[in-house]
């Protein structure tokens, strides 16, 4: 079975679109603005989902879709972000929350979730022209992926799951949580077959390039460690299938030091290696020779993460070569230093010109400890990635 991409490009739009309608729907009741991040698609693996919701605890507001689409929607927040929203919804109605107590603060998220995801799905159902039936909301709390229903995890377990997730953030409140939707998987390749014009993979693809994603970010890892003695791990590892005009913006304002590659081949586009100051100056450092070193960016800052930048993107895309059957080769590394949407922006502009979707391998090493932590971003023409895929041996 196969994925047609633009199929693929027309549901995380309907995924965006509801995640705007569920801000509104947010605002209006408690009295705050939401910003709706990115919306992203995946078809992620049981170990991703442990990776993914790991060391974190959740509330969250879940409800089961029938008809059209199958499949289980989840409202899911931190539990210090659920908190914050109980005291926000409680005020926004004059409920005295001491004398009322839990029970009214959970009913209200219930309620809340009830009508956000409501207004999320129902774009789905105008576009889909069908009926999309919701079960009761239903309040559930749980640490790591537990928050996400039984059948998606079991199903996570076997061929994967699609994920679609949108993150929203407050504007002028410190209060962020993401709105989960998992169709349920034979009926959704359906929709997403399209045509035989079309642009498609083969589904189970997909989990191919998801482990050379997670391979790749493992050999970059090690490079990092044996070039300067660092504990690494890598923490994440995730293909995402995102608009391009989003990526940018999820990457963020801070400050990063590192390099970007273009590549040619097949597939061709890009991939971007980035270090936090900190964890650039820490790892520069570890290569001097001597008691060579620095406390600030600067050129030998810049030396080692160009050096070290080209070992580990010639490690990471070696194994995509190999099992795509192609070859591929990178550009001398372009160091920047810069804001993170600065550093995307110009990477998307020029990747923007053919398409209006990516499919972005988002890996995060950790190293040291905590101490520090390099994002991997690789962008591959989709097209082209397709074409590759598409030409793999069948599967038994």
């Amino acid at each position: 079975m196969k994925v047609d991409i633009r199929e693929l490009g027309q549901f995380n739009h309907l995924a965006s679109e509801g995640a705007k309608q569920a801000a509104k729907s947010l605002s209006t009741l408690a009295g705050i603005e939401m910003d709706v991040d990115v919306t992203d698609v995946s078809l992620v693996t049981e170990s991703v989902l442990a990776e993914t919701f790991a060391d974190r605890s959740f509330v969250g507001v879940e409800l089961g879709l029938q008809g059209g689409l199958e499949g289980e929607t989840v409202l899911a927040l931190e539990r210090e972000r659920a908190l914050v929203l109980q005291e926000l919804l409680l005020d926004a109605t004059d409920t005295d929350y001491s004398s009322k107590g839990s029970t009214i603060a959970k009913s209200s998220v219930t309620e809340l979730g009830n009508i956000m995801i409501g207004g999320f799905i129902d774009g789905w159902a105008n576009h889909l022209d069908t009926a999309i039936n919701m079960t009761p909301p239903r309040y559930t709390e749980a640490n790591g992926p537990r928050i996400l229903p039984d059948q998606a995890i079991e199903a996570a377990k076997n061929h994967g799951v699609f994920l679609f997730e949108s993150k929203l953030s407050g504007m002028d409140v410190d209060l962020d949580f993401s709105l989960y939707m998992l169709p349920e998987y034979r009926q959704f390749v359906q929709l997403l077959s399209g045509n035989d014009q079309g642009n498609q993979i083969p589904v189970n693809r997909l989990s191919t390039f998801e482990e050379l994603a997670k391979e790749g970010a493992g050999n970059a890892a090690g490079q990092i460690g044996m070039m300067t003695g660092l504990d690494t791990n890598v923490d994440v590892s995730r293909l995402r299938f995102v608009p391009l005009s989003g990526v940018p913006k999820q990457v963020g304002n801070d400050q990063f030091v590192g390099v970007v590659f273009e590549l040619t081949g097949l597939p061709s586009g890009y991939l971007v290696v980035l270090f936090d100051e900190k964890s650039a100056i820490t790892i520069a450092n570890a290569m001097m020779p001597g008691d060579s070193t620095e406390d600030e960016i600067g050129s030998m800052t810049e030396g080692a993460i160009k050096e070290l930048g080209n070992i580990m993107t010639s490690g990471f895309i070696d194994g995509w070569a190999n099992v795509l059957q192609t070859s591929i080769e990178h550009s001398p590394p372009n160091f920047v230093h810069d804001m993170g949407e600065s550093i995307m922006s110009p990477v998307v502009g020029k990747l923007g010109q053919q398409q209006d979707y990516a499919f972005v391998i988002d890996s995060t090493i950790e190293i040291d400890g905590n101490e520090g932590q390099c994002d991997i971003y690789a962008l591959p023409n989709e097209r082209e990635l397709a074409r590759a895929l598409s030409a793999l041996p069948a599967q038994d």
